[in-house]
């Protein structure tokens, strides 16, 4: 049987003939699970940040192109329009943003479905593919429709078009557009494109580096499209780096602390996603049906290359944020579905320690503090490979149908959104579920309220506080930059205040300036930011004294 785990010039994989019966009994919980989730996950506060810059923004005159908000120019405009078509109060406005980025998600299953479908069997295209989508729709929270996320959307149409358009060349052609995107999304992002091309690589060398040649042009063209249509934008490229105290280039190269803290980091996003822990075993579930040492060893380094390269791209970040290794738990998704659908018989074992991992974000934060370890994530992921090497070991009579194993996948992939299911986890250990986040969400909105009635309806303000509260409050803005990230990151870096972009975004203080601000004391610490700044906000606002439990204030010009 030719799969794409056979060498790059076997023949077309035969049809099987499909079962009539397990696709739907497969894909109606699916069905249901995402509809659940799409109903009840809610957007995390980055993408509050995001939109909240973006509407307010756009009070204020500016457009997309020319509002800051941390993410480049491609991203912002890719918010902007699903924002375009919402409406309504708060929880619809993100059910609909949510509904547009589950839309999305099936129409690059879709297409890598198709395109698989010329290199494998259908059961394994539709497994992979299936993973694949579900890992994407079904995300933590706290990935969903991040520009790491979309950069994989992205990268998946890309390997689609790659390898499912007949002919190479305008196969790369085609490509390029969303591997190009998939670099403008944050442009650490272009990792994820990278990563793409090595899929396309394992499976047709040839259609691999005319995607890579075309790719790398189209992304300079994209980026030299975004200099130009926003005045702005080569300012903001050179300045947003330099607001990150934690960038591998302020603390430099620490391999001690960087081993470390990959070890904690991994764990970490096992527990929010758990189907990374069933990497290894998919991966030899995968390896030990492909013939030739040869092949066997290029598509270790390809998982090699990929898992090391997700883990040096947080690295370099500094942040250790879950959200910068999505593209990681993808490839963990699409090779689970491409090793069980590839397997002559079902994988029972690895099946049923899928089934119980879906359930392990649940029940994990309810675990004694002292069993919230990050080696009980690691013995975990052991666990799962030993599993899979029971399974190379067991004997059985080859069955066409594993409907019951790719049902464990759902129970998998779906860990992340149930409500005990963790939101944040550090060191091990869970410090905020689901249920907690909305909860939070229900406290910020109501301090949101308290703050819009001390406003008169309509009125500008002056935001020195964070995202999430900006999201809420709702007031336009009269500033190009509608969240004050420069002017607060001197809390933190002082030669931040160097910078062309803090300048102007200091200027939104007192030149023009909004009759009333909002001033976050938790966020926005006036006696720690640039001494310069702390004067010009205090000779422009009044702001009431300072009292513990009410950290967020209006403060009226002078």
């Amino acid at each position: 049987m030719a799969t794409t785990t056979a060498p790059v010039d076997a023949p077309p994989a035969p049809r099987a003939r499909r079962s009539p019966l397990w696709w739907p009994v497969v894909a109606a919980p699916a069905a249901a699970v995402v509809v659940y989730t799409v109903l009840t996950r809610r957007l995390t506060g980055d993408l509050q940040y995001v939109l909240a810059a973006l509407r307010l923004g756009g009070e204020a005159g500016y457009s997309p192109s020319e509002v800051f908000t941390h993410r480049p120019f491609f991203y912002r405009w890719f918010v902007a329009l699903l924002d375009l078509p919402t409406s309504g109060g708060v929880v619809v406005r993100e059910t609909i943003i949510e509904a547009e980025g589950a839309v999305l998600v099936a129409a690059a299953a879709f297409a890598l479905y198709t395109a698989l479908l010329r290199r494998t069997t259908p059961r394994e295209a539709a497994l992979t593919a299936g993973a694949t989508g579900l890992v994407l729709v079904l995300a933590p929270r706290t990935d969903f429709l991040q520009p790491e996320w979309t950069a994989v959307v992205l990268t998946v149409f890309g390997i689609a078009a790659a390898l499912g358009v007949r002919r190479p060349w305008p196969a790369a052609l085609i490509a390029a557009l969303p591997l190009g995107l998939a670099v403008m999304m944050k442009y650490s992002t272009a990792s994820t494109a990278a990563f793409g091309i090595l899929i396309v690589w394992a499976v047709d060398r040839g259609r691999a580096v005319r995607a890579a040649l075309v790719a790398v042009v189209g992304a300079i063209a994209l980026f030299g499209l975004s200099v130009l249509a926003g005045s702005h934008e080569l300012q903001w490229t050179e300045d947003m780096p330099q607001i990150n105290q934690s960038a591998l280039s302020r603390t430099g190269i620490r391999p001690g602390f960087i081993l470390h803290r990959s070890y904690e980091f991994l764990a970490d996003r096992s527990i929010l996603t758990p189907v990374l822990l069933l990497l290894p075993g998919a991966l030899l579930l995968l390896l030990t049906r492909v013939k030739g040492r040869a092949r066997r060893l290029e598509l270790l380094a390809i998982a090699l290359l990929i898992g090391f390269g997700s883990l040096a791209v947080v690295v370099v970040q500094g942040n250790w944020f879950p959200y910068h290794a999505v593209q990681l738990t993808v490839v963990a998704a699409a090779v689970w579905g491409l090793a069980v659908g590839g397997s002559p018989k079902p994988p029972w074992c690895f099946g049923a320690v899928s089934l119980l991992y879906g359930t392990l974000p649940a029940l994990y934060t309810h675990l004694p503090k002292a069993l919230q370890r990050d080696a009980t994530l690691w013995v975990l992921g052991l666990l799962a490979l030993f599993a899979a090497v029971a399974d190379t070991r067991l004997r059985g009579r080859p069955r066409r149908s594993v409907a019951l194993v790719a049902l464990a996948g759902i129970v998998l992939l779906a860990g992340p959104v149930w409500p005990s299911s963790p939101h944040l986890a550090q060191y091990g250990k869970v410090s905020l579920n689901n249920a907690k986040f909305h909860r939070n969400s229900e406290i910020k909105k109501e301090d949101a309220d308290r703050l819009r009635a001390q406003i008169p309806a309509g009125a500008k303000v002056l935001y020195l506080a964070f995202g999430d509260t900006v999201y809420y409050v709702d007031h336009p803005a009269q500033c190009r930059y509608p969240i004050a990230t420069f002017l607060q990151r001197t809390r933190f870096i002082p030669d931040v205040a160097d910078l062309k972009s803090f300048k102007e975004n200091a200027d939104c203080v007192d030149h023009d300036p909004a009759p009333y601000a909002i001033l976050d004391r938790a966020w926005f610490r006036l006696a720690y930011v640039d001494a310069g700044l702390r004067r010009r906000v205090q000779a422009t606002y009044d702001c009431p004294p300072l009292e513990p439990k009410t950290p967020l204030v209006v403060c009226k010009r002078k």
